[in-house]
């Protein structure tokens, strides 16, 4: 689950220990501002890790005192090909797009080269490599490198809508509404996925909210509640809306990701 999260804050720590020693005072100052995040999100971490071993370790006390089984240290075999079938889940949900089959000179599909085969799988390691990248910056909030990895996935596949809804929930946080919009609309047009609709939807509410359009802001968000009615950050946007006072709290939805 964590892991491209860390593998981004291996990345990001050994370009700083590189650059360091030789920056000057403005780009180290920026270095700082980056060893920060990194600091805060580890401590953060080590603090939920830490709460979470505390829980556990009043469970297995509680489990003892009940007569249960104390939990082996060591999964069993069953559980271990669980644990790996749960590991290789796909966590990329829109499918990589398939060239379709050139036909031969008999009208019948040839089969796919070996060369084109590697190919398809070049490509679709380079996607999952900028995905992950750009959501382990994602979740550090340094949206600016986000947004080169999610652009990266985009360019490549230009028809993954997973990899379109995290750049343009990134361009949301870097507040730059046009692009954001632009590749929202792209979104909801033609994802079938109830949830991105969703939130594609509400995202082109808060643009519109941004923009003082609160009517049109309004009949977004009522039709992101139509499209998921689980998600319920557009029932909170609506009602900022009617409540302003000159001041407004928007939620992107950026939780849901």
């Amino acid at each position: 689950m964590f892991k491209h999260v860390f593998a981004t804050m291996q990345d990001i720590l050994q370009d700083i220990i590189i650059h360091y020693p030789h920056a000057n005072d403005t780009e180290r100052k920026r270095l700082d501002e980056q060893l920060a995040k990194l600091k805060h999100f580890s401590d953060q971490f080590i603090e939920e890790w830490l709460q979470f071993e505390e829980k556990m370790a009043d469970f297995r006390d509680l489990q003892q005192q009940h007569g249960g089984k104390p939990m082996s240290a060591i999964p069993d075999m069953q559980q271990q090909q669980a644990m790996a079938k749960a590991a290789n889940y796909p966590k990329i949900i829109s499918a990589v797009p398939k060239a379709p089959p050139t036909p031969s000179p008999s009208g019948l599909p040839m089969q796919e080269t070996a060369s084109e085969q590697s190919k398809d799988w070049e490509a679709a390691e380079d996607l999952h490599q900028f995905m992950s990248k750009g959501q382990g910056y994602f979740k550090l909030l340094m949206f600016r490198d986000a947004a080169k990895h999610f652009q990266d996935a985009v360019t490549l596949f230009p028809d993954d809508n997973r990899a379109r809804l995290f750049l343009g929930m990134t361009f949301m946080h870097l507040q730059e509404w046009h692009e954001a919009q632009r590749h929202f609309q792209l979104l909801v047009e033609v994802t079938e996925h109830p949830k991105w609709r969703a939130l594609g939807l509400n995202a082109l509410g808060c643009i519109q909210a941004v923009r003082m359009n609160l009517v049109q802001a309004a009949q977004y968000f009522e039709q992101a509640h139509e499209a998921d009615p689980n998600f319920t950050d557009p029932l909170a946007n609506m009602k900022s809306c009617e409540q302003h006072a000159g001041q407004l709290s928007l939620y992107f939805g950026s939780g849901q990701l």
